[in-house]
């Protein structure tokens, strides 16, 4: 799986703009939690796709927690963690958490 870091929230609205041609996922993780490390491995382990098929983003809550409440104003989902959301066309057309969080559904969607 390769993580493209998510670390501003310019680089949200360009998120937006790349979802127009190709799905992309973020992953909100908080660093300092055992249920988000073991959804994160468990997403890892499964990811079957490569970038252009879906591109994926990491974002690291604890020290990005500002990016996260921009990311639920933006696609009015509530803040959860760990959580995943996948953007299509700018909407958030998935969104899950903890383990909840599934591969296959992202790829039904995607």
């Amino acid at each position: 799986m390769n993580w493209t870091t998510l670390d501003s929230e310019e680089q949200l609205k360009s998120i937006i703009e790349e979802s127009a041609s190709v799905p992309v996922l973020i992953f909100k993780h908080s660093t300092r939690c055992s249920i988000s490390t073991m959804a994160k491995s468990r997403l890892e382990r499964q990811w079957n796709f490569d970038d252009e098929n879906i591109k994926a983003y990491f974002l690291d809550l604890i020290a990005h927690r500002n990016i996260s409440s921009q990311i639920e104003e933006t696609f009015g989902v509530q803040h959860q963690s760990p959580q995943a959301l996948l953007i299509k066309n700018g909407v958030c057309v998935y969104n899950d958490s903890h383990n909840a969080i599934s591969v296959a559904e992202i790829g039904e969607v995607a």
